[in-house]
């Protein structure tokens, strides 16, 4: 028999059916809108940020960088607003928590580098003050439904591939909140030209994956990081197009140009293998 467990929210939700709640879906929604938005403008207009977005951006490839994480996160929570199973998506929100808490904080910490008067600006502020506090929210609100149990036909992820993950994403994390509190190291060793403010926003990109390693180590079922995998692979893939759209931007000169492109390469490569292996897997299991 299902065991029944008070909410916060004050009704009485079934612990361990799985279930995606209707606010995890219309809150995913709102976001899906905000996120493919930022993707449009960004990603396919890189040279209009001045007109179209909330601050001017250069170079170009910061905003690459930026519309790659947005479509990424545009497909993954469309994923979740169709899903029938929490647990499948559950893995990959939480982590967006530290990203939006950097965003948030690097508006305010460079007001003056904003577009006040512009409605992507209004967006990106609103955007950036709720998600820190509504992420956290519908995660634990709707955690309490994840079985934490194989569902018919899954596979386990195997240890050392948690472990890789696990090592990914510490340094990832790392890297991520050295740019953010301290983006003077980083300016001069960039691949690319970064502000103190672009620093902390790339730092924000890199801390997302990191923290969403760190899920990914600590679950077993295949089936939980699987949709977070092909985000992944999305977001990587669009960065790969991104250098090479604005290669003209990255200082060659520089060891971190090739260490960021042979990171991204590999990043690429190793998780494509892991994901189709897996799938593989999965289906030699079902057979």
């Amino acid at each position: 028999m299902e065991q029944v467990k008070a909410h916060p929210s004050g009704h009485q939700q079934a612990a361990g059916s799985d279930q995606i709640f209707a606010f995890t879906k219309i809150a995913a929604f709102f976001v899906v809108l905000i996120l493919f938005s930022g993707f449009i403008i960004l990603y396919l207009f890189p040279d209009d940020t001045e007109r179209l977005f909330a601050w001017t951006i250069k170079p170009r490839m910061t905003p690459l960088a930026m519309g790659a994480g947005y479509a990424a996160g545009a497909f993954f929570f469309t994923r979740a607003i169709l899903a029938k199973r929490w647990h499948h998506v559950g893995t990959g929100i939480l982590p967006i928590t530290v990203f939006s808490a950097a965003m948030g904080a690097a508006t305010f910490l460079h007001w003056d580098r904003f577009n006040h008067e512009h409605i992507t600006f209004i967006l990106w502020t609103i955007t950036y003050i709720v998600t820190p506090f509504l992420i956290p929210f519908i995660w634990i609100r709707n955690q309490v439904t994840d079985p934490g149990i194989m569902e018919p036909g899954d596979i386990a992820v195997p240890m050392f591939v948690r472990w890789i993950m696990a090592f990914a994403g510490i340094f990832q994390l790392a890297v991520g909140l050295f740019m953010f509190f301290m983006p003077q190291i980083f300016i001069p060793i960039w691949p690319w030209a970064l502000t103190p403010l672009t620093a902390r926003v790339i730092g924000g990109w890199f801390s997302l994956p990191g923290a969403g390693g760190l899920m990914i180590a600590r679950e077993k079922r295949w089936s939980a990081v699987r949709i977070t995998m092909q985000g992944t692979l999305i977001y990587v893939g669009l960065l790969l197009i991104g250098v090479w759209r604005a290669w003209s931007d990255f200082d060659t000169a520089k060891p971190l140009t090739w260490a960021y492109l042979g990171m991204l390469t590999v990043s690429f490569i190793g998780i494509g293998f892991l994901y189709f292996w897996m799938e593989r897997q999965k289906q030699t299991a079902s057979s």
